[in-house]
Order: structure tokens, then C-alpha cells, then sequence
């Protein structure tokens, strides 16, 4: 083989390699959506990105977000998603033990922040704060917040919360 055969063969395997991976990067268009809906899709989602990794002090790609509702309330679940990432890890903690202690004083700021509109049941958190109990918790990888309520009316606000941030950062859990 020579130099120049090496050459082309090497810039022909840099250039599928890296539009395979770009390909990858971009998510499938929902059906029924058009283009300029998947567009405006994907920067919306770019954007809350950006805003959530501004509010929470961590990079939301390198990180796990679950949201989980429970029969009395439910939970904000976040890990980093490399073992190692102990930075990562930390900012977690401060960032969900902050939220714990924010939420408890109906300061729903970060939510705003990330999303750049009041999540649905917020205003309903904030007026019946005190019978919602929020409680910060580490695992190996970042934290939890669970989110208890005996109070009907909250626990709906909790959940229709819980369902928005599901869908919102579209991570798949159960939105029942």
C-alpha cells in the first residue's frame, strides 16, 4: 500500500466515522412530527439543557435524571453517569440538597430556571408546603429527594410536577 492509498483510506475512515457518529448524536424524528417540528424539538431541548446544567452546577450529559412518583409523593433521582466522575457526584449532592431545603420553603426558582416556565403543580407545592415533606438522601453516584405528602390535593401538585419533569427531560419513567 502506498503513502497515498494509506492517506485516502485513512480521511475516508475519519470522514464515516465521524458522520456515523454525528448521525448518532441526532435523534429520530418522532412520527407524526414534521422537521420543523423536530427542529424546534431539538433546541428546545438544547436550550433547557444549557439553562439546567447553569442551574443545577452540573453537565446534564454526563449525568442521569429520574424522576419516580410513589403512592405518597415520589422522588428526584440524580447520578453521574461514570463511577469515577467524582466532581460530578458532588455537584449532584449539593445541588438536590439545595433543592431539598428550597423546596421545603416553597422556592421553586431552579425549576423555573431550567425550563424557563413554572412547572405544572408548583403553585399548588408552594401553598400547601407544609404538608409536603422533602428529604435529601446520597447514593454512590449523587443523590435523591424523596417527596412525601399525606395531603391529596399535594400529592396531586407533586405528581402532576413529577409527570412534567418525565416528559420534560424525556427520560422515560413511568408516569404513573
Amino acid at each position: 500500500m502506498t503513502y497515498r492509498t494509506t492517506r485516502v483510506a485513512l480521511v475516508a475512515f475519519v470522514a464515516i466515522t465521524a458522520g456515523s457518529r454525528a448521525l448518532a448524536q441526532h435523534p429520530a424524528m418522532p412520527p407524526g412530527m414534521t422537521h420543523e417540528e423536530h427542529l424546534a424539538q431539538m433546541k428546545k431541548d438544547a436550550e433547557m439543557k444549557a439553562r439546567g446544567a447553569e442551574a443545577m452546577g452540573f453537565d446534564q450529559d454526563t449525568t442521569t435524571h429520574h424522576f419516580r412518583l410513589t403512592k405518597n409523593g415520589g422522588a428526584i433521582e440524580v447520578g453521574a453517569n461514570a463511577s469515577g466522575d467524582t466532581a460530578g457526584r458532588d455537584a449532584i449532592r449539593a445541588h438536590l440538597k439545595e433543592i431539598a431545603g428550597e423546596f421545603a420553603n416553597g422556592n421553586f426558582e431552579k425549576p423555573f430556571m431550567t425550563h424557563a416556565e413554572v412547572p405544572p403543580g408548583v403553585e399548588t407545592m408552594k401553598r400547601l408546603a407544609g404538608k409536603i415533606r422533602y428529604t435529601f438522601t446520597r447514593t454512590n453516584r449523587g443523590g435523591v429527594v424523596r417527596i412525601e405528602t399525606g395531603d391529596a390535593a399535594a400529592l396531586r401538585a407533586v405528581h402532576e410536577f413529577l409527570r412534567y419533569q418525565i416528559t420534560e427531560h424525556g427520560t422515560g419513567d413511568p408516569l404513573l
